[in-house]
Protein backbone atom coordinates (compact mmCIF):
# COMPACT_ATOMS: atom_id res chain seq x y z
CA UNK A 1 0.00 0.00 0.00
CA UNK A 2 1.37 3.42 -0.92
CA UNK A 3 1.19 6.48 1.29
CA UNK A 4 -0.54 9.67 0.19
CA UNK A 5 1.91 12.36 -0.89
CA UNK A 6 1.12 14.54 2.15
CA UNK A 7 1.93 11.64 4.52
CA UNK A 8 5.17 11.02 2.64
CA UNK A 9 6.14 14.69 2.92
CA UNK A 10 5.34 14.70 6.65
CA UNK A 11 7.52 11.61 7.12
CA UNK A 12 10.42 13.21 5.26
CA UNK A 13 10.12 16.39 7.36
CA UNK A 14 9.97 14.40 10.60
CA UNK A 15 13.03 12.37 9.60
CA UNK A 16 14.97 15.51 8.66
CA UNK A 17 13.98 17.24 11.90
CA UNK A 18 15.02 14.22 13.96
CA UNK A 19 18.42 14.10 12.26
CA UNK A 20 18.93 17.79 13.10
CA UNK A 21 17.94 17.24 16.72
CA UNK A 22 14.77 19.27 16.51
CA UNK A 23 11.25 18.18 17.18
CA UNK A 24 8.91 18.05 14.25
CA UNK A 25 5.14 18.17 14.49
CA UNK A 26 3.59 14.73 14.35
CA UNK A 27 1.06 15.71 11.71
CA UNK A 28 2.04 18.03 8.88
CA UNK A 29 -0.19 18.84 5.94
CA UNK A 30 1.51 19.19 2.56
CA UNK A 31 0.15 22.73 2.16
CA UNK A 32 1.71 23.68 5.54
CA UNK A 33 5.09 22.22 4.57
CA UNK A 34 5.30 24.01 1.24
CA UNK A 35 5.90 27.76 0.95
CA UNK A 36 2.79 29.57 -0.19
CA UNK A 37 2.95 32.03 -3.07
CA UNK A 38 0.45 34.86 -3.13
CA UNK A 39 -1.38 35.17 -6.43
CA UNK A 40 -1.65 38.77 -7.55
CA UNK A 41 -3.91 40.44 -10.10
CA UNK A 42 -0.91 40.73 -12.43
CA UNK A 43 -0.34 36.96 -12.15
CA UNK A 44 -3.97 36.30 -13.06
CA UNK A 45 -3.75 38.65 -16.06
CA UNK A 46 -0.59 36.93 -17.30
CA UNK A 47 -2.26 33.52 -16.98
CA UNK A 48 -5.39 34.71 -18.78
CA UNK A 49 -3.39 36.25 -21.61
CA UNK A 50 -5.12 39.59 -21.17
CA UNK A 51 -3.03 42.74 -20.87
CA UNK A 52 -3.21 44.88 -17.72
CA UNK A 53 -6.52 46.70 -17.37
CA UNK A 54 -4.90 50.12 -17.07
CA UNK A 55 -3.75 49.92 -20.69
CA UNK A 56 -0.07 49.45 -19.89
CA UNK A 57 1.64 46.48 -21.43
CA UNK A 58 4.20 44.47 -19.53
CA UNK A 59 6.78 46.23 -21.72
CA UNK A 60 7.65 43.33 -23.99
CA UNK A 61 8.90 44.72 -27.30
CA UNK A 62 6.43 47.63 -27.52
CA UNK A 63 9.03 50.32 -28.18
CA UNK A 64 10.11 48.80 -31.48
CA UNK A 65 6.71 49.35 -33.08
CA UNK A 66 5.29 52.50 -31.45
CA UNK A 67 4.02 54.98 -34.02
CA UNK A 68 1.58 55.34 -36.90
CA UNK A 69 0.85 52.38 -39.22
CA UNK A 70 -1.11 53.01 -42.43
CA UNK A 71 -2.54 50.81 -45.19
CA UNK A 72 -1.16 51.41 -48.69
CA UNK A 73 -4.23 53.42 -49.72
CA UNK A 74 -4.14 55.48 -46.50
CA UNK A 75 -7.71 54.51 -45.64
CA UNK A 76 -6.88 52.80 -42.32
CA UNK A 77 -4.50 54.40 -39.86
CA UNK A 78 -3.51 52.70 -36.65
CA UNK A 79 -1.45 54.49 -34.02
CA UNK A 80 0.35 52.26 -31.53
CA UNK A 81 0.93 54.34 -28.42
CA UNK A 82 3.81 53.80 -25.95
CA UNK A 83 1.40 53.08 -23.07
CA UNK A 84 0.10 49.88 -24.71
CA UNK A 85 -3.02 51.49 -26.22
CA UNK A 86 -3.94 51.92 -29.88
CA UNK A 87 -6.21 54.29 -31.75
CA UNK A 88 -7.41 53.30 -35.22
CA UNK A 89 -9.01 55.64 -37.73
CA UNK A 90 -10.93 54.45 -40.81
CA UNK A 91 -11.54 56.83 -43.68
CA UNK A 92 -12.86 60.07 -42.23
CA UNK A 93 -13.87 58.38 -38.97
CA UNK A 94 -11.28 59.26 -36.31
CA UNK A 95 -10.91 56.86 -33.36
CA UNK A 96 -13.11 54.25 -35.02
CA UNK A 97 -11.51 51.58 -32.82
CA UNK A 98 -9.52 51.92 -29.64
CA UNK A 99 -8.10 49.41 -27.24
CA UNK A 100 -5.05 47.77 -25.77
CA UNK A 101 -2.27 45.88 -27.46
CA UNK A 102 0.70 43.76 -26.50
CA UNK A 103 3.72 42.83 -28.59
CA UNK A 104 5.81 39.72 -28.09
CA UNK A 105 8.61 39.32 -30.62
CA UNK A 106 7.00 39.93 -34.01
CA UNK A 107 3.47 39.04 -32.84
CA UNK A 108 0.89 41.65 -31.80
CA UNK A 109 -2.38 40.97 -29.95
CA UNK A 110 -5.18 43.53 -29.80
CA UNK A 111 -8.04 43.84 -27.30
CA UNK A 112 -10.59 46.39 -28.52
CA UNK A 113 -12.47 48.30 -25.81
CA UNK A 114 -15.72 46.74 -27.07
CA UNK A 115 -14.36 43.20 -26.48
CA UNK A 116 -13.22 42.38 -30.03
CA UNK A 117 -9.82 40.67 -30.27
CA UNK A 118 -7.38 40.42 -33.16
CA UNK A 119 -3.74 39.79 -33.85
CA UNK A 120 -1.07 40.42 -36.43
CA UNK A 121 2.54 39.87 -37.41
CA UNK A 122 5.33 42.34 -38.00
CA UNK A 123 7.06 40.86 -41.05
CA UNK A 124 9.85 43.43 -40.76
CA UNK A 125 10.48 46.72 -38.94
CA UNK A 126 8.20 48.65 -41.33
CA UNK A 127 5.48 46.15 -42.36
CA UNK A 128 2.56 44.79 -40.32
CA UNK A 129 0.12 42.11 -41.52
CA UNK A 130 -3.14 42.45 -39.59
CA UNK A 131 -6.74 41.51 -40.37
CA UNK A 132 -5.99 40.56 -43.97
CA UNK A 133 -4.43 43.97 -44.60
CA UNK A 134 -0.87 45.23 -44.90
CA UNK A 135 0.12 48.26 -42.85
CA UNK A 136 3.28 50.28 -43.38
CA UNK A 137 5.08 52.30 -40.76
CA UNK A 138 4.52 55.99 -41.46
CA UNK A 139 7.78 57.86 -41.33
CA UNK A 140 7.79 61.10 -39.30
Amino acid sequence: MTRPVSSHIAAVIATAAASLGTVAPTSVKAEDAMPQQKTTQVDLQKKSGAPPQDGRSDGRDIGRYVGMWVTGDGRIRQELLPNGRYDEARGTRQSAYQGRYEVSGEHIDYWDDTGFTADGTFVDEDTLHHGGMIFYRQKP
